[in-house]
């Protein structure tokens, strides 16, 4: 089995068609022209500022990777890199001069074992397998040129099964899945001693009190985790229990069928409110609405940038001069209070991270702005924090 038979599917087509976006290809141009100059300078930065680990420093890790890149047919020169820092973190770099950089926290490699860093090791050698730098989704989401609503949802929506495809590379790579299922859970909570016992079935056992009733998704992992291009979560401790089951790993079940239990646990994760036909996605359609004029409005008027955000999310015509501004801020009260009573919280979330991409559409939030979002904020019952975090910068794929 080579490690194109593991890719996730939904990885895959949307790998696909982002890769013809015409804006991935702008921004995909724009970068190769400026390594045309030369060297970004990964290789030297990395020897400024971490320590390599050559086979005669660190041999337990060299035969790690080295058989790390036999399952997985990586082709290129690897080299590896440790960093100090107290966060367990882990990156693999974009190849520079045909030459590929895999960079580790000192916390991880100290906190982890040797079957727990084989699956970190494959994970982020699955990246560059997968081509996954070829979207470069952290240019394109804090680029001066903001991406359209529905390109933004896409990158999110992609990255996410990425991190799918990478998890697998991993769980390949380490052939221990209880091991996998403790890497995750070191990286989701950050213990590593015996103050804590892990439980594999009490972890996964969060997914479902995430969607019991399917109306208080989230209560178990952070809020942050939703939104997040790869969170760390039971959701993908799930995922990989899923694939163990499948033809893939040696188990019984299909690769269809593990294809759909995966949509099956990232729909927690995946808007639909702005096609679906539900009372639930039409309440939140209307809140989006008016919390969108809201926004727009609260800084000197509706500006050129945030009047085309709003279009790709309702269209050309739905904002005129017509509208009655004010009354329609009025009604932002009522549209919460019906999407608290019908939404879950995460559908309520999405809104509002929708909201946060309109104020962001003029390349900033200004303070009125924020008001706006922290008010509707506290009319879903969602904690303000959460719209400090979507406001935060996104970093790159790693």
């Amino acid at each position: 089995m080579n490690s194109d038979d593991i890719r996730c599917a939904n990885d895959l087509a949307l790998y696909n068609k982002l890769k013809d976006h015409r804006d991935v290809k702008r921004v995909n141009e724009q970068i190769a022209r400026h390594e045309a100059e030369g060297p970004s300078g990964i290789r030297r930065n990395l020897l400024a500022t971490s320590v390599r680990l050559t086979p005669s420093m660190a041999p337990d890790i060299a035969k790690m990777a080295d058989e790390c890149i036999e399952k997985l047919g990586v082709k290129l020169p690897l080299e590896l890199y440790v960093y100090s820092s107290p966060q367990f973190n882990a990156a693999c770099f974009k190849p520079e001069n045909d030459r590929l950089y895999v960079m580790f926290s000192s916390s991880l490699l100290e906190g982890f074992t040797s079957q727990e860093l084989k699956f970190v090791m494959g994970h982020e050698l699955g990246h560059h397998v997968y081509d996954h730098h070829a979207v470069p989704i952290g240019y394109l989401l804090q680029g001066k040129q903001r991406p359209d609503p529905q390109l933004a949802l896409e990158l999110f929506a992609w990255s996410r099964y990425a991190e799918i495809s990478a998890d697998r590379a991993g769980a390949h790579c380490a052939q221990d899945m209880d091991a996998v299922a403790r890497a995750l859970f070191k990286l989701s909570s950050g213990l590593t001693s015996k103050v804590v016992e892990f439980s594999l079935d009490d972890f996964v056992a969060q997914v479902d009190d995430m969607a019991t009733g399917d109306q208080s998704p989230g209560q178990g992992a952070p809020r942050s985790d939703w939104f997040s291009t790869h969170p760390f979560s039971p959701l993908r401790v799930k995922a990989l229990k899923l694939f163990e089951r499948s033809e893939l790993y040696g188990g019984i079940e299909s690769k269809v069928d593990l294809e759909v239990g995966v949509q099956s646990v990232l729909s927690l994760m995946e808007p639909s409110y702005l096609e679906a036909k539900t009372d639930t996605a039409e309440a939140m359609r209307r809140l989006l609405f008016a919390g969108l004029i809201a926004v727009a409005d609260a800084h000197g008027g509706v500006s050129s940038e945030e009047l085309e955000v709003f279009a790709k999310f309702f269209g050309k015509y739905a904002f005129s001069d017509k509208l009655n501004i004010p009354k329609i801020k009025e009604t932002i009260g009522r549209r919460a209070s019906e999407v608290v009573e019908k939404a879950s919280e995460t559908q309520a979330m999405q809104v509002l991270h929708d909201m946060c991409m309109m104020a962001q559409a003029d390349g900033g939030v200004n303070p009125s702005e924020k008001h706006v979002l922290d008010e509707v904020a506290q009319l879903l019952n969602v904690p303000v924090s959460f719209i400090d975090q979507a406001l935060i910068p996104l970093e790159e794929l790693d």
